[in-house]
C-alpha cells in the first residue's frame, strides 16, 4: 500500500481540539440558553392570519395581548411567502385560542377568513418527547449490537461516540442559533445517525480489510492509508448528499427549512466525524493491543536508527 496523500492520523490532535471546542461551546449554550422547543413538545397554539397592507407582526402581537391570549407578548410571529402571519403562542385552551383569533381579525380589520387554529395540549407534547427519546435510544442500541456482531465492539463504541459528537454539535448549533426544535428536527437527527454511520462503516470496513495482513507498517499508518483509499468515495457521497439539502434549505418553505437546517449541519458534522473522530479514536484504541503495539515499537526503533 502506498502512503496516504493526506495525513489524517498525524493531524488527529487538531481534529480532536476542533471538535472539543465546538462541543464545549455548544454544551455551554445548551446549559445557559437551552433549546427553543416548538409547541409540539411544549403544548400551545398555532394561528395563521391572512395579512393586509399596514398590518405588522407587532400590531398582531398587540391585538393578541388585548384579546388576552396566554403569554401573547412572547408569541413567535413569522411572515410566510404569501404574506400571511404564522403565530405560535402558549395558549393551551382551544376555546380561548379560537376566541382570540376572531378578536384579532376583528380588531385589525383583516380579510374574512376561516379560523385556522391548531391547539396542542402539554400531554401530547410529553408523549412526542418521550417517543423521540425512545427512538433515539433504540437506534443507538441497535447500532451497538449490529456493529459489534458485524465487526467488533471497539468499532461499535467509537462509531457511537461519533454519533454522540454529531448530535451534540447539531443541538449546540440549534441553541446558539435560537432555532426552534420541532418533530422535524428529531426526524432529521435520526436520519443524520444513519448517514453518519454509513460514512463511518465505509472507513471501518477498509481499515479492517487492510489490518488482516498488516506487517510492514503501524496500525496508525495503515488506518491513514485506508482513509485515503476511500477518500474520493467519501467526498462524492458527502457532496451528493449535501448539495440537495442545501438547496432545500435556501429554497424550501419554512417547514422544510427547519428539517433541512438540521440535516445540513448533521451531514457536515457526520462526514467530518467519520474521518476526524471515529477513525482516529479507533486507531488509537487498536494500537494499544499487543500485536499492533509491538509493530509500533518496532518501526519507531527503525525510524530512530534511520535518523
Amino acid at each position: 500500500m502506498r502512503r496516504g496523500a493526506i495525513d489524517f492520523m498525524g493531524n488527529r490532535k487538531w481534529f480532536m481540539l476542533a471538535s472539543t471546542i465546538i462541543i464545549v461551546v455548544g454544551v455551554v449554550s445548551l446549559l445557559t440558553r437551552g433549546l427553543v422547543f416548538g409547541i409540539e413538545f411544549q403544548g400551545g397554539t398555532v394561528m395563521t392570519f391572512q395579512g393586509k397592507a399596514g398590518v405588522t407582526a407587532e400590531s398582531i402581537r398587540g391585538a393578541l395581548v388585548v384579546a388576552k391570549v396566554t403569554d401573547a407578548r412572547n408569541a413567535t410571529i413569522q411572515t410566510t411567502a404569501d404574506g400571511s402571519y404564522l403565530v405560535r403562542t402558549a395558549e393551551s385552551d382551544p376555546t380561548k385560542a379560537t376566541a382570540g383569533f376572531k378578536a384579532v381579525v376583528a380588531s385589525l380589520g383583516l380579510p374574512q377568513q376561516d379560523v385556522t387554529v391548531t391547539t396542542i395540549g402539554p400531554g401530547w407534547g410529553r408523549s412526542v418527547t418521550n417517543s423521540a427519546i425512545i427512538a433515539l435510544m433504540v437506534s443507538i442500541l441497535a447500532i451497538l449490537i449490529y456493529i459489534s456482531l458485524r465487526f467488533e465492539y471497539k468499532m461499535s463504541l467509537t462509531a457511537v461516540l461519533a454519533l454522540v459528537h454529531d448530535t451534540l454539535i447539531v443541538l449546540g448549533i440549534y441553541s446558539l442559533a435560537g432555532r426552534e426544535v420541532t418533530p422535524n428536527t428529531m426526524a432529521a437527527l435520526l436520519t443524520i445517525l444513519g448517514y453518519s454511520l454509513y460514512d463511518t462503516i465505509v472507513v471501518f470496513h477498509r481499515i479492517r480489510e487492510n489490518s488482516r495482513n498488516l506487517q510492514k507498517q503501524t496500525f496508525m499508518e495503515m488506518a491513514n492509508e485506508s482513509i485515503n483509499q476511500v477518500l474520493m468515495r467519501w467526498v462524492n457521497t458527502s457532496l451528493t448528499s449535501v448539495i440537495p439539502v442545501t438547496c432545500l434549505f435556501f429554497f424550501g418553505g419554512e417547514t422544510l427549512k427547519d428539517f433541512a437546517f438540521a440535516l445540513l449541519v448533521g451531514m457536515l458534522s457526520g462526514a467530518y466525524s467519520s474521518v476526524g473522530v471515529a477513525s482516529p479514536l479507533y486507531a488509537m484504541w487498536k494500537e494499544r493491543e499487543p500485536r499492533f503495539q509491538a509493530l509500533k515499537k518496532k518501526y519507531e526503533k527503525l525510524a530512530a536508527k534511520a535518523s
